[in-house]
């Protein structure tokens, strides 16, 4: 049963839709497919699961956007939240060429 989404393939996390408890299964669809993994921690609804390893310092990526950098490394199943996320502002004034 899913219990996870995922917008973009090339996301670092899905979200979760219901609460999701350490040891579940966490499952959602992409590119047709569906995908499993195991909850390392809980996640609660609306939260978010790292669905791949995320280095520290690396982009993170919802919704096919940055949202922040890794604070430290995130494992897949982890909650990913503000404790293990970076705020981080993007060069937005730069001029693109």
């Amino acid at each position: 049963m899913r219990n996870a989404m995922i917008i973009d393939p090339m996301d670092d996390v899905a979200v979760a839709i219901e609460p999701i408890s350490k040891g579940e299964t966490a499952e959602y669809q992409c590119n047709e497919k569906t995908i499993t993994l195991t909850a390392a921690e809980d996640i609660p609804i609306y939260h978010k699961i790292a669905v791949r390893e995320i280095p520290k310092g690396a982009p993170v990526t919802k919704y096919g956007e940055h949202i922040g950098l890794a604070a430290c490394d995130i494992r897949p199943g982890e909650h990913v939240h503000e404790h293990n996320v970076m705020s981080h502002r993007e060069d937005l004034d730069r001029k693109q060429v």
